[in-house]
């Protein structure tokens, strides 16, 4: 079996705005961190685990996070969490992917308590296969949901 050695970056900047670095790189391991994965914290963060306002990396935790998986306010990943997510699956209160739920769900298969996709489950639902109390599909068209998508889109 062939080992290839894995590169490290580790770079910070000198300035710090209340406790935080304002950017901070961290990419593979550090043995003097005992850091298996790097992990940086900072306003800007970029790393193998990101935290700050505006994180970046496989794991992205902050205001603004983009990554593998990310937990955040605006926050785009494969796996998104947050107040307003997008991504292969978002789980958020505006949430807009492949499958999504949210108070206000949008994508392939979407859950919440207004639903709209390919497939969709909610209160307001509206999609090819929908399913709730009010619903707008290829065999439904009641006119409550009719009535909130024209407030919504201006029909």
């Amino acid at each position: 079996m062939r080992f290839v050695a894995c590169r490290s970056v580790r770079l910070r900047s000198k300035a710090v705005v209340f406790g935080l670095p304002v950017w901070e790189i961290a990419y593979g391991p550090d043995g003097k961190l005992g850091q298996r994965r790097g992990h940086a914290k900072a306003w800007v963060a970029i790393g193998d685990i990101a935290t700050g306002g505006l994180a970046i990396g496989g794991v992205a935790r902050g205001a603004i996070a983009i990554g593998g998986v990310a937990c955040g306010g605006l926050v785009l990943g494969g796996v998104a969490f947050g107040a307003v997510g997008l991504g292969g699956v978002a789980i958020a209160v505006l949430a807009l992917g492949d499958a999504s739920i949210g108070v206000v769900a949008l994508g392939g298969a979407s859950v919440g308590y207004v639903a709209v996709g390919g497939a969709a489950l909610g209160y307001y639902a509206c999609g090819a296969a929908a399913a709730g109390r009010f619903v707008y599909s290829i065999a439904v068209q009641d006119p409550e949901m009719t009535n909130l998508m024209n407030r919504w889109f201006g029909g």
